[in-house]
């Protein structure tokens, strides 16, 4: 299950916010969103958890508290369905 973390210090590496969530269970992978210009942390990122109970056990222990004096905050990131391909390129318009 992937999580959205929020309100990170600019300064987090992916190191230590994979080692954040490892006490909660098994990290499959973990993204800091970047700036290309000052190539740090636009502080948020998304770490995927191993399984739901891992994933919920991390968003319960973790949301709302002080990281690097920085309130961060943990929840299921917003899985958006894609559409069908065709759907994209060509949207039906009302009346045909």
């Amino acid at each position: 299950m992937k999580l959205l973390v929020r309100n990170l210090t600019r300064t987090i590496t992916e190191t230590e916010l994979s080692a954040l969530f490892e006490a909660h269970g098994e990290v499959q992978s973990c993204d800091l969103v970047m700036d290309q210009e000052s190539g740090k942390s636009k502080g948020f990122g998304f770490v995927e958890m191993a399984d739901d109970s891992a994933a919920q056990a991390a968003i319960d222990a973790l949301n709302g508290t002080k990281q690097a004096g920085n309130k961060i905050r943990v929840k299921m990131a917003d899985e958006k369905p894609q559409a069908p391909a065709e759907e994209q390129i060509w949207p039906e318009q009302e009346g045909e």
